[in-house]
């Protein structure tokens, strides 16, 4: 009877385990579904951001080919063929003048930070010369003192070594002491010179710190020649009558042409002018010269914001009536343009931060 007993609770016990299983069998289903539904909300989520990415690339398609087909019409006529021609001469008009000066600006960086790169690599050179020097008298200094210190023990052992006899006890002992002391001066003295040695090897071991970019002065320098460019370029285009500088900007602005440039025969002449445009900004006749005459009263008369800027505050840039660039060859004195405040040929994209 006690043995049935005794089954009974076994078969109850059994049963409470099953039970426990199937509660850690429901939950594990209970968690796997919610993991399901996040997995699906967030695939869902994905779906709906693609979904307006092709949405939003087929919008620009489609503008893209209404562009293509109004600029098709519009040259398969010769009232308007010629206006779309200017535009778009004048369009690459500005990105000459554009590309000129970020060219410019890039070779002048590349120039400069070469400069600086040497500049503090030879910095680092004369710093760590000096180190390295103060290193080695210093590591001199500790081996003359280790060799000193293992001379006086040695000497102290072999006149320890002579004290053999009975009566040399007290002489023996005393010298005993001096032995300790000079072998706790030699220890010293070999710390010293291990802590030398150690820092010559990481004297040696230690890399060229990183270049930190360029200088501040630099950057402002380089955004003043580049600003002295963009006013080269203007007045430049200054002996042609026709304000193509306004004219390109104008044009840049907008996406579509216009019917504003005139009859087909006053666009042809315009196209020359554009042409001849061309060849004034891409002459590198006396530029050098000219950008320097122009960067030495801008860097006088600059300010700046903050101690940290590197572009001017446009209006610190304005010119007097009297500040003209003369030019007695082309015949204009051609009064200097505020072509930071305008962001002639996009300064502001091209100056370095």
């Amino acid at each position: 009877m006690k043995a049935l007993r005794q089954l009974g609770f076994l078969k109850l016990s059994l049963r409470a385990d099953g039970a426990q299983e199937e509660d850690h069998r429901v939950l594990t289903l209970f968690r796997n579904r919610a993991e399901l539904k996040k997995a699906y909300g967030d695939l869902q989520e994905e779906i709906y951001r693609l979904q307006d990415l092709v949405k939003q690339q087929e919008g620009a398609s489609q503008r893209s080919l209404d562009m293509l087909n109004t600029l098709e019409g519009r040259l398969g006529v010769a009232e308007s063929a010629y206006p779309a021609l200017v535009f778009y001469q004048l369009r690459r008009l500005w990105q000459g003048g554009r590309d000129l000066i970020k060219q410019f600006v890039a070779d002048l960086v590349r120039q400069q930070e070469v400069r600086e790169r040497r500049e503090h690599l030879a910095h680092h050179n004369r710093r760590l010369f000096a180190r390295r020097a103060t290193a080695a008298s210093q590591l001199q200094a500790a081996q003359g003192l280790a060799a000193h210190a293992a001379g006086e023990v040695a000497a102290l052992e072999a006149q320890r070594a002579q004290l053999n006899r009975l009566w040399h006890y007290f002489k023996r002992r005393h010298l005993e002491q001096r032995v300790a002391a000079a072998h706790a001066a030699a220890g010293a003295a070999g710390g010293s010179l291990n802590q030398a040695q150690r820092a010559v090897e990481d004297l040696n071991r230690e890399a060229v710190p990183e270049f930190p970019g360029l200088s501040l002065s630099a950057r402002r320098a380089i955004n003043i020649a580049a600003i002295a460019y963009a006013q080269v370029l203007c007045l430049r285009l200054a002996v042609i009558k026709t304000p193509l500088v306004e004219m390109a900007r104008a044009a840049t602005g907008r996406r579509e042409t216009s019917d504003d440039y005139g009859s087909p025969r006053e666009c042809v002449l315009l196209m020359g002018q554009i042409q001849r445009a061309h060849g004034l900004l891409e002459s590198r006749e006396n530029l050098a010269a000219e950008i320097k005459a122009r960067a030495a009263p801008l860097s006088s008369g600059a300010r700046y914001r903050g101690p940290a800027d590197t572009t001017p505050v446009p209006d610190s840039l304005s010119a007097s009536a009297a500040d003209v660039l003369k030019e007695p060859a082309r015949g204009t004195d051609a009064p200097l343009p505020n072509v930071l405040s305008e962001d002639t040929w996009d300064l502001f994209r091209i100056l370095l931060r």
